[in-house]
């Protein structure tokens, strides 16, 4: 990889990283947090379904003002209210309160999730820009390793407030660098401004594109199942298993670090395979495995090592497919870059939020109604991908010859 495409990678790898750490650095926390406010497990992932509506909605509004004012402003918005919501959250009182704060900082860490994505969208396209994502991907894989030790190791020294206040100041840092660092990608004879006219008629043109939604609901399902497991991941393995919130950790990067690594191989395999193919045999590995792990779970077969080896393997598989997927769904828009990563990002966002709050009900403080909602996500993976890839293969070869 160049140096230059190296150095924009590890900046916006920094970036992204502040929307993972506002999920995983918690988590250890998520016990204490009921026990501190007087709520119940449900009203604890209440809090991280908050963050996912205001994070995906959030998300259709920072796409439009970036293809306005620029991608370094947008950010320096989005982060500013990021902020504002760690303080709120550190203060909170009451449970209440603290779903307000996680709604404020998913409204303002939306932006990392659309610019970046935009920047490279403005940068590359195809395999050069998978092989960046893979590498930003790369950067974001030490918040499932490093985030939830973090979280644990500040729960053991001071309280669950301070989780939050280390959030604001961690998001404040990443924009200083990215500001002073980052060019604007962006350039000024290509922004447009916002009206409503404009994003209805953009709108409607990437949700008439069948790959475009397509590629943005497989990703969206693939996300939904690691948030799936990401929210009901700390009651399971200290509640069912008896982790302390150290072991929590170590057991939560273990699944994690699968996905991560697979990421890596997500560019040098696209070039191979072609995307198509690529998303197509890692959504089929990612469902087999979540599958059969489910299967042996309902018959019984349960264990917290078949469950770190049958996550691992899954989210492994996943991988690959999150990254291709993110760049393939926008390899065609080149033109609406900033309303077209907005879009898929608030459909992912809003789908996995949907799934999580379905699966709550059932929630029962064990792996099976976790392990059964990961595998229903792969399965509807699946299908949309027997319907997708074959447009998807289509519409490569039009823009190979255009």
């Amino acid at each position: 990889m160049q140096t230059s495409m190296l150095r924009t990678a590890l900046i916006l790898g920094l970036i992204c990283v502040t929307g993972p750490f506002a999920i995983d650095m918690y988590l250890p926390a998520l016990p204490a947090i009921e026990a501190a406010l007087g709520t119940s497990v449900s009203g604890a992932q209440l809090t991280l379904v908050a963050y996912f509506l205001a994070y995906g909605v959030s998300q259709l509004v920072y796409g439009p003002l970036s293809d306005q004012i620029g991608r370094k402003k947008t950010l320096l918005i989005g982060m500013s209210i990021f902020a504002v919501g760690s303080v709120i959250c550190a203060s909170a009182p009451t449970i209440e309160v603290l779903v307000i704060g996680r709604l404020i900082q998913g409204m303002g860490g939306a932006t990392v999730m659309v610019i970046p994505r935009a920047i490279i969208r403005d940068m590359y396209t195809g395999a050069q820009a998978t092989r960046l994502m893979a590498t930003i991907m790369l950067v974001i894989s030490i918040s499932p390793m490093l985030a939830p030790l973090a979280g644990s190791g500040i729960v053991a020294v001071g309280s669950w407030r301070e989780i939050f206040l280390v959030m604001g100041i961690f998001s404040g840092v990443s924009l200083t660098l990215a500001q002073a660092t980052l060019p604007e990608t962006l350039k000024q004879e290509r922004r447009r401004k916002v009206n409503i006219k404009e994003l209805s008629r953009s709108c409607g043109i990437l949700l008439r594109d069948p790959v475009f939604v397509g590629l943005t609901f497989i990703a969206g399902f693939g996300m939904a199942s690691f948030f799936l497991f990401v929210s009901s991941a700390s009651f399971v393995y200290t509640g069912e298993y008896g982790l302390t919130p150290t072991q929590f950790s170590l057991a939560f990067a273990f699944n994690a670090v699968g996905f991560f690594v697979a990421t890596q191989m997500a560019g040098r395999l696209a070039e191979k395979w072609g995307l198509a193919t690529l998303i197509g045999r890692g959504v089929i590995g990612f469902a087999t495995c979540a599958t059969v792990l489910a299967l042996l779970e309902l018959a019984g077969f349960q264990g917290m090592w078949l469950l770190l080896i049958g996550l691992f393997l899954a989210y492994a598989c996943l991988g690959v497919v999150i990254p291709s997927a993110m760049v393939a769904a926008l390899d065609a828009h080149g033109r609406r870059a900033g309303m077209a990563s907005s879009l898929s990002g608030s459909m992912t966002m809003l789908t996995s939020a949907i799934c999580i709050g379905l699966s709550t009900p059932f929630f029962d403080g064990t792996a099976l109604p976790m392990v059964v909602s990961i595998a229903l996500c792969g399965l509807a993976a699946v299908a949309l991908v027997i319907v997708t890839m074959p447009k998807l293969r289509q519409q490569q070869m039009v823009l190979a010859t255009a």
